[in-house]
């Protein structure tokens, strides 16, 4: 297994960096259970990645003028993601689960430990999903938002862990929500957002955006 481990400065700089590097770092191969089956992905057999200030505008990468691509997702579709995050109340009739379902109450929690018991422990920990998930067509790709405040700091870090990772359009939409998140939880705990670190042992690239991936970066 070939760990890939990079640094950025932001959340765009940090999409750019996964989807430059998957090109010569990412294993190709032809998906048989899963979304987009019988298609082909790049994928990083596990990849980390260092957010220094996840914080800074803008949370989503743009499209330079004149290449001639939509941008990667836009905040109104983030906003719809945080709600997912957020609440339980937000799974609609054809959907199987929501986040919130299970990281309503834990962010609640983890609030109350970090404001009335403190910051030092290691339990605030938000986990996603139930041992029935692996018996859904599409299980959720989210499996645990870590958290940690050091006393010194007083910022509100997270650590990430996606079992599997749309590159393209997830990862731009999925760290802009939880970034929100974390701004709200550091707010409410009395603490300032630091910084994310993300993990994936499953973050690809599908066959179709190969081709608008190497036109962003210049290489089509």
């Amino acid at each position: 297994m070939d760990v890939t481990y990079l640094e950025a400065r932001d959340l765009p700089d940090a999409w750019f960096q996964c989807v430059y590097n998957i090109f010569e770092k990412g294993r190709e191969y032809r998906i048989e259970r899963g979304s987009f089956k019988g298609s082909r992905r790049k994928e990083y057999d596990f990849v980390v990645i260092r957010i220094k200030y996840p914080e800074t505008r803008p949370l989503i990468p743009d499209i330079p003028p004149g290449i001639g691509l939509p941008p990667p997702t836009d905040m109104g579709y983030v906003h719809e993601y945080l709600e997912k995050l957020c609440s339980s109340s937000s799974k609609a009739d054809n959907e199987d689960y929501t986040y919130g379902m299970y990281l309503e109450d834990q962010i609640a929690e983890v609030i109350r430990i970090y404001r009335e018991e403190g910051f030092g422990t290691n339990q605030a920990c938000m986990a996603v999903c139930d041992p029935n998930a692996i018996y859904l067509e599409d299980p959720p790709c989210l499996r645990q938002i870590d958290t940690r405040i050091y006393p010194e700091e007083r910022k509100l870090h997270f650590v990430v862990y996606f079992r599997s990772w749309d590159l393209w359009a997830g990862f731009p939409s999925n760290l802009a929500g939880i970034q929100l998140l974390k701004e709200y939880m550091a707010e409410e705990i009395g603490v300032e957002p630091g910084e994310t670190i993300a993990l994936s042992k499953g973050m690809h690239l599908y066959d179709y955006a190969w081709d608008i991936a190497k036109i962003r970066l210049g290489r089509a």
